[in-house]
């Protein structure tokens, strides 16, 4: 398993309460953990015995050794070019009481993978190959010599970066954020909006991670819906790196479709349950425990989506 894309140090402010502008609130703690979309799965896949391969940038800062020495106990091999007199990516994340999280992030220009920084060699020998498409340029190279390959595309988008349509049309499995689909389309509803990202992106499969609301997920031929399982949440932060992740577990097995969706919803779940994006990696077992018992959010759709 391969992924291209963003790794962040993350400074975690967990709060009494969200503060209001011009507030002053009391910190219950602060902490430094290592996070990213891309770098986060890539970690979760290694842990759960995938053999992993993460291509990105860091600084020549303190942050940068949180990274190595991360992904050096994980296991995960890397394709790390060090930008020299530079700052790592860092994010500070504002933790409310429920656990859900507010992101301020800072990335210098710097830090962005380029097409020509990549190596074939590193895309094609993998089974899989995730891709976060902040560095979209270099997202569709690696995209396309895994197509030319026969290797399926993972993407996980939340912003509509320029020349993106670039990267969609070479994405075979497309999960996105809740707020994804209206960056491109304006205000539709996740039905409209991921029937229109399948059509026009061509992927075997187009979704939306929800929250508490589950995924919903279009195949070009029916919907496809999970529910998001209740647990008490400490942080949301990682949420939907995990469950990208947990995706790819379950792809690489060969998994029918619906189990799929199930397993990512509740690696989801258990990483929300501790601090930090990493916090709450459970191994398989514990996964596949919580989906045989666990209680569920009500459904967020008709229940005659398969479910």
């Amino acid at each position: 398993m391969v992924g291209v894309g963003l790794n962040a140090t993350d400074t975690l402010i967990f709060v009494s309460e969200f503060p209001a502008s011009g507030s002053k609130v009391e910190v219950r703690s602060i902490s430094v953990l290592p996070g990213g979309q891309v770098a986060t799965a890539m970690v979760a896949c290694q842990q759960w015995g995938l053999r992993t391969r993460y291509i990105g940038k860091l600084g020549d800062d303190p942050a940068a050794t949180i990274h190595q020495e991360a992904f050096t106990r994980a296991g995960v091999e890397t394709q790390i070019k060090t930008v020299p007199n530079c700052a790592s990516a860092q994010s500070l994340i504002v933790v409310d009481p429920a656990g859900e999280r507010t992101v301020l992030w800072q990335r210098d220009e710097r830090l962005a993978i380029q097409p020509d920084e990549l190596d074939r060699e590193w895309i094609v020998n993998a089974r899989a190959l995730l891709v976060d498409g902040r560095d979209t340029a270099a997202a569709t190279k690696a995209a396309q010599w895994a197509r030319e390959a026969g290797i399926p595309v993972i993407a996980d988008l939340d912003e509509s970066y320029p020349d993106i349509n670039s990267l969609l049309k070479n994405v075979d499995y497309l999960i996105v954020s809740r707020t994804f689909p209206a960056k491109l389309f304006g205000d539709t509803n996740p039905q409209e909006s991921l029937t229109a990202l399948q059509r026009i992106s061509g992927c075997r499969l187009a979704a939306a991670t929800l929250g508490t609301d589950g995924v919903l997920a279009w195949d070009g031929k029916q919907f496809h819906y999970a529910r998001a399982y209740h647990v008490p949440a400490v942080d949301t932060t990682g949420a939907g790196d995990i469950f990208h992740a947990a995706f790819i577990y379950g792809l690489l097995r060969n998994w029918p479709l619906q189990r799929n969706l199930d397993f990512a919803c509740a690696a989801a779940a258990l990483n929300c349950m501790a601090a930090g994006a990493r916090g709450g990696i459970q191994v398989v077992e514990e996964i596949d425990a919580l989906m045989s018992k666990a209680h569920r959010y009500p459904a967020a759709y008709d229940l005659r989506i398969k479910d």
